[in-house]
């Protein structure tokens, strides 16, 4: 009887064995399946780019399309960023003033700030990562140059696969100008101001105060006509394939040094993934460098599960068409759901 049950034993483990490679191996198609499920739910639509860096294995989900970046566009300015100082022609503690062109409403402080207070660029480029500060971000730009910073975005992600990124005040400057023309002629303290009123009606009545007219000389009516018009410029854009193309380059060192490398992980939060977005469906503590974007009805994740392993795992994932608070945050946390259940299936 022994024999028997230890043939049977042995047969049941080489069965297990013999099935796991091929279990692991079609992760890609079990993804894509979970994100088109996702995608049906949503009122809006998704975009979904995952790579294993072990075995080079991908999924792409409507990730060659190019998507708003928002926010996240403000991991290629950081890498701009620190290059230029790899090259000696920036430091690190480097300053610079804060000028009233740089000042732009959105997360953190520097916007409330005097003009004429320095900071360096360690400190700006923690403040734009960290808080995702767009004055910071602004700043930063403006030490590098546009040319500078869009030379190395296609250079990371490919020529074809990002738009151009601007300054957070010219963004401004390009929706409130689709309202009317007028909108390039506003200070940045009128922007402040604008953006002060709640996203709607509220928004297009501020901003006529501001600019003098009428509402019947506005070129569209409302805030969500101004931003399809401006989205269909295609500016601060990248597909998904090719964004996560420059998060492989990243973890692979070959943008920055290692010190440099590891400054950008403490500054994408590596010991804070927190719970929302993809990170709300990741296994908890997972060890992840990430950035969100948010605009009017646009949302974006993206990141890298494990970063210092050889099992990195690159994560890029957006939505639009939806409200950028919770909707989006509940799409993005089941992105993260369905990569936890596939990719990381095996323990990665």
């Amino acid at each position: 009887m022994l024999p028997a049950l230890y043939t049977l034993a042995c047969a049941t483990v080489l069965s297990l064995l013999s099935a796991a490679p091929a279990s692991a191996a079609d992760w890609p198609e079990q993804l894509v399946k979970k994100i088109e499920q996702i995608d049906q739910r949503s009122p809006g639509s998704v975009g979904v780019y995952v790579k294993r860096l072990d075995d080079g294995q991908e999924m792409s989900y409507a990730g060659d399309r190019p998507w708003y970046m928002a926010s996240t566009a403000k991991v290629p300015i950081a890498i701009a960023v620190l290059q230029q100082v790899e090259r000696g022609k920036l430091s690190l503690d480097q300053e610079f003033a804060l000028e009233d062109t740089d000042k732009v409403d959105g997360s953190g402080e520097l916007v409330w700030q005097n003009r004429g207070k320095r900071y360096d660029v360690e400190a700006l480029l923690n403040a734009m990562l960290m808080r995702s500060d767009n004055t910071a971000a602004n700043m930063l730009i403006r030490a590098i140059g546009e040319d500078t910073l869009n030379a190395g975005a296609r250079d990371y992600m490919g020529r074809r696969e990002v738009g151009d990124i601007t300054s957070y005040t010219q963004i401004r400057y390009d929706v409130y100008s689709e309202l009317h023309p007028s909108a390039r002629g506003l200070s940045n303290r009128n922007l402040v101001e604008i953006a002060g009123a709640a996203m709607g009606p509220a928004r297009v009545q501020a901003f006529s105060r501001s600019a003098g007219l009428k509402v019947d000389e506005l070129q569209v009516n409302t805030m969500r006509d101004a931003y399809a018009r401006y989205y269909q410029r295609g500016l601060n854009t990248a597909t998904m394939e090719g964004y996560g193309a420059m998060l492989e380059k990243l973890v692979q060192g070959k943008l920055l040094p290692d010190s440099q490398r590891e400054m950008l992980y403490d500054y994408m939060k590596i010991n804070e993934p927190g719970e929302y977005r993809l990170a709300g469906g990741l296994p908890k503590k997972t060890s992840f460098i990430h950035k969100t974007g948010t605009q009017f009805e646009r949302a974006c994740h993206v990141g890298v599960i494990n970063p210092r392993d050889e099992a990195a795992i690159v994560v890029a994932a957006c939505v639009e068409g939806v409200d950028e608070n919770k909707p989006a945050e509940n799409l993005l946390r089941e992105v993260g759901k369905a990569v936890a259940q596939t990719v990381m299936a095996d323990g990665a």
